[in-house]
């Protein structure tokens, strides 16, 4: 190859300097390992919004693997308006609400598996009681806070995540937190 000429990026071996729009290019391109540097950079975070969201680690864990199949499959149908992780987050969340919807009627609270690391009793009591409050949100105000308030999430990235408008958004995580708190009994009624 002449000097100053790029390697096409289907001859690239370090895999790990490039983009999510590359990694994704050249997997549609067919690249063996290009997916696999995509799930390498982000499984930690998609199964971090599967657990916020389904509120169980092995059904996170379900969901994260349907979400990564999914966009394997139908990585030829990213269009490039959005970044890689938006996509994949708005893949990992509706994996998570089909499998929740398949589950009806809801089950009790799974075990929160917290580890044993001299936590103060009282904080621990205060993010049982937020988990709890969490599981009594219809499953629209829980996602939009689960990204917007618990992952950072900006409105427009989580609207784009959940495939509604940001006035949705704004309006889920309004009326979720108003919920949590009422359960919480942060909210005092006029009597």
């Amino acid at each position: 190859m002449p000097e100053g000429t790029a390697a096409p990026l289907t001859e690239l071996t370090d895999l790990t300097a490039l983009t999510d729009k590359d990694l994704l290019q050249l997997h549609v391109e067919g690249h063996d390992t290009a997916f696999g540097e995509l799930f390498r950079r982000h499984k930690d975070r998609m199964w971090a919004v599967a657990l916020r969201t389904v509120r169980d680690p092995e059904l996170a864990s379900d969901c994260v693997q349907d979400a990564f199949i999914a966009a394997f499959r139908r990585a030829g149908s990213f269009r490039g308006e959005a970044a890689v992780t938006t996509w994949l987050h708005r893949i990992v969340v509706n994996a998570c609400l089909d499998r929740l919807r398949r589950r009806r009627p809801t089950s009790e609270l799974p075990e929160l598996g917290l580890p044993d690391r001299h936590d103060d009793h009282a904080s621990t009591e205060v993010r049982l009681d937020i988990h709890e409050a969490l599981a009594t949100l219809p499953e629209g105000q829980r996602a939009a806070l689960v990204l917007v308030d618990m992952h950072a999430v900006s409105v427009a990235e989580a609207a784009v995540i959940l495939g509604v408008a940001e006035g949705t958004i704004k309006s889920r995580c309004a009326r979720g937190r108003a919920a949590l708190a009422e359960h919480l009994g942060l909210v005092v009624r006029p009597r």
